[in-house]
């Protein structure tokens, strides 16, 4: 049963925010019917799915990893409008190289049958079966997952209360993540490749819950893209269609205030001194600064954030004929480099690390012989490990991220740096996200699905929530959805088809 939508009249709908939730928000809704306005402080559409550029050099500020692009087609089609005609998209092969400490690597593929004799040629056969009963598994926990938990609004609890619900408790999927994936893979490494996911959730695989292997089947079983232009295309091609289809855009401006009257929304300021009225309004910056423009209490009590991360962007005059687009580095401590991060609050003695090399793929992000890296690398959010990024740690750090990759297989990398970018926690706070963290309130139990912050205000009639901090949760695909569900709320469910 579907949960209710709000009351009221909604011709007129504000979306705060031109992130891929409000994004996706303004497309279901204008293919309702509905006429949108939508309000970003920046001077383009992104959110954090930003761009950044340097030296010649376009850089991605946000995910670089896309999965699920018939949820991007999905908000093309509200409108009308086909994927192929917005966004040119290349399957990754592979989707991720992954390193090892003992010098062996792993390409991870979406193709089955390669994926098991890749297996098998690093690991034997037995793991290979192993890795076909999981990637099983993980699918038939999407499939049960999706219309039910993922893409679904609900109010309470008991909304939860399906016959998927059953079929998942049989599965053991509010088990831990890890022991599941150990009974598939016996080899420390396809376990840490099939289970490092669980960080994008905020968790250490160990604390997770078996559903999350979702993300894995996402990550590495469904397949990964690459948007020609790199991801800031992706809500360059939702916020085109968009305008294409009446919405009406407004860069640079900055919402202040969601007046209110009678319990409802009315209108929404701006730093600039307009005033935009509306029947509803949909927000989505991260959900405390969300909260902060309206008045009364704010959201829900986090209990727990996502670890964050540093990032640096570099443009290199050094290309690695043996890495691959995206590039997972795992140092020879696993578990350790969990407690560092989560609980104990430090950066990992022993880091692992995401490199992705875009301009292997694309070479128009960068410029004529020239490389663009973007490397990640997970450290505590602000609340679990306060460190001062500001003081002289970030660029500290960066360099010893750069020798540990010199180590790694980038020889020379030190050298061969044209233009560096280093983004922190601290960044990441200035942007308006709460803890420092852009990976929002974790995963945990108590914080998922009718537990996370609700994407409908507890006490003013129209107004909704997208973005990672609200539900389904973080991620390109989930931010899609919320997007989806936050105009559903407002038009009902069956306005929603393309």
């Amino acid at each position: 049963m579907s949960a209710p939508r709000i009351t009221g009249p909604t011709d007129r709908v504000v979306v705060i925010g031109a992130g891929l939730g409000g994004l996706a928000a303004a497309l279901h809704l204008a293919g309702a019917g509905r006429q949108v306005t939508v309000l970003e402080k920046a001077n383009q559409p992104g959110g954090r799915a930003g761009r950044r550029s340097a030296a010649g050099f376009d850089f991605d500020s946000g995910p670089t990893v896309l999965t699920m692009p018939d949820l991007i087609a999905e908000a093309l089609a509200a409108v009308g409008e086909n994927l192929a005609d917005w966004l040119s998209l290349t399957q990754l092969d592979p989707a991720y190289r992954a390193w090892f400490a003992d010098g062996s690597q792993l390409d991870v593929t979406a193709e089955p049958d390669r994926m098991a004799a890749e297996i098998a040629r690093l690991c034997g056969p037995r793991e290979a079966d192993g890795y076909r009963r999981f990637a099983a598994y993980a699918q038939r926990l999407w499939e049960l997952e999706r219309a039910d938990f993922i893409d679904r609004n609900f109010d309470r609890p008991r909304d939860l209360v399906t016959l998927n619900l059953l079929r998942l408790l049989g599965q053991g999927a509010f088990g831990g993540l890890q022991r599941r994936v150990d009974r598939f893979f016996r080899d420390e490494r396809t376990r840490r490749v099939f289970s490092f996911q669980a960080m994008y959730a905020g968790l250490a695989p160990q604390d997770a819950r078996a559903l999350y292997a979702v993300i894995a089947y996402l990550d590495t079983i469904a397949g990964v893209y690459y948007p020609a232009g790199g991801m800031h295309a992706v809500p360059i091609a939702l916020a085109g269609a968009a305008d294409k289809h009446g919405v009406e855009f407004h860069y640079q401006a900055e919402a202040t205030e969601v007046e209110v009257r009678a319990g409802r929304a009315v209108a929404v300021h701006t730093a600039d001194g307009r005033r935009f009225p509306a029947d509803a309004v949909v927000l989505n910056p991260d959900t405390e600064a969300a909260y902060r423009l309206l008045p009364g209490p704010g959201p829900r009590r986090v209990q727990r954030y996502s670890p964050s991360c540093v990032v640096l962007h570099i443009g290199s005059t050094r290309a690695y004929a043996h890495t691959a687009h995206h590039n997972i580095h795992f140092g020879h401590a696993w578990r350790r480099t969990f407690t560092e991060v989560i609980r104990r609050g430090e950066l990992m003695s022993d880091p692992s690390l995401l490199v992705t090399n875009p301009s292997r793929t694309d070479p128009t992000v960068a410029p004529a012989a020239r490389q663009a890296y973007y490397v990640l690398a997970p450290v505590p959010n602000l609340t679990a490990g306060p460190l001062d990024w500001r003081g002289g740690l970030a660029e500290r750090y960066a360099d010893e991220l750069v020798k540990v990759l010199e180590t790694r297989g980038y020889a020379g990398l030190g050298d061969s740096i044209v233009t560096r970018q280093v983004v922190t926690p601290a960044d990441w706070a200035a942007d308006g996200m709460a803890a420092g963290t852009p990976f929002a309130a974790a995963h945990t139990l108590a914080q998922t699905g009718p537990f996370r912050s609700p994407n409908r205000h507890p006490s003013l009639a129209n107004v909704v929530f997208a973005g990672s901090g609200t539900t389904p949760g973080v991620g390109v695909p989930m931010v899609l959805i919320s997007g989806k569900l936050a105009a559903q709320r407002i038009t009902g469910p069956r306005a929603q088809s393309g």
